[in-house]
């Protein structure tokens, strides 16, 4: 355990992150974990493996200290609005969205509005599979958790901080929501779209017996949930839309060098993307 923590905790949305963060809570701190999700199915699958410790109803908001909410942005936003009211001054409230600024202003609102306290979250983990059965424990073991105070207290920041130590995270990055989304449309949303753009050249039909590494790396994060990434996409559509212009330029760029034959041109940009990934140290 990477340190002690014992709070009373409600997850909202028990799929791969929901579910994993349950699992992780059970595994690895004193927490109680109530769960709620809209699927009956899923609640008793958590309860069958001991990954939350009662279905959640709105008798436990008022007693909650934490709360997260594991669901698709809008719907994050949707349950807040239903159920903010009920959440006690006890509770901080925080969603892991993958985009921040649309949820985080919609979420201070309602947070002003309504009386419960909130920071956002990013956990920065994945799977290529979703959904509970996909969870586990370990997924956050090393990876970063970001932190949007929007006004937060110090003091809530330092829970969250807390609790990420608790579960796993290597480490925990405090930003503003506009940074966070400048930055994950080039991290995570270009990749993803990168990825389902490989694969549907009609060569990969055909890749079996010619691929090794470098297609597998490529290709990995195309199995997606076209659901939450277009969500996710058209939430944070202006800095995916630039990051993405500077992809197509730079893969211009180097079909020019090849279509003209232009070995100099085309070694020299090479070359600058091989110096660029030495520097970063990685």
């Amino acid at each position: 355990m990477a340190e002690d923590l014992s709070l009373r905790v409600g997850i909202v949305g028990l799929g791969l992150i929901g579910g994993s963060l349950a699992k992780a809570f059970r595994e690895y701190t004193d927490c109680t974990v109530c769960g709620f999700d809209r699927d009956p199915a899923v609640v008793q699958a958590a309860l069958d493996c001991g990954a939350i410790d009662r279905a959640g109803g709105e008798e436990d908001f008022p007693r909650l200290d934490l709360l997260f909410l594991a669901v698709y942005p809008q719907a994050a936003v949707d349950f807040a609005r239903a159920h903010g009211a009920q959440i006690g001054r006890s509770c901080l409230v925080t969603d892991t969205c993958g985009v921040k600024t649309a949820v985080c202003a919609q979420m201070t609102e309602l947070s002003r509005s309504l009386g419960f306290r909130f920071a956002g979250s990013h956990p920065m983990a994945g799977r290529e599979r979703f959904g509970f059965g996909a969870s586990e424990a370990s997924l956050f073991r090393g990876a970063s958790y970001i932190i949007t105070p929007c006004g937060a207290s110090p003091e809530d920041v330092t829970l969250l901080q807390r609790t990420a130590a608790a579960l796993g995270f290597r480490r925990s990055v405090v930003t503003t929501p506009e940074e966070h989304d400048r930055i994950i449309a080039f991290t995570s949303q270009v990749p993803h779209a990168l990825a389902c753009a490989y694969v549907m050249s009609p060569q990969c039909l055909k890749h079996n017996g010619f691929s090794a590494g470098s297609y597998r790396d490529v290709s990995r994060v195309a199995n997606i949930n076209e659901t939450l990434w277009t969500e996710l996409f058209l939430s944070n559509a202006g800095p995916l839309a630039d990051e993405l212009d500077t992809l197509i330029g730079n893969l211009s760029a180097v079909r020019d060098a090849v279509r003209a034959g232009d070995g100099e041109r085309l070694a020299a940009l090479l070359r600058r993307g091989r110096l660029v990934k030495e520097s970063l140290g990685e």
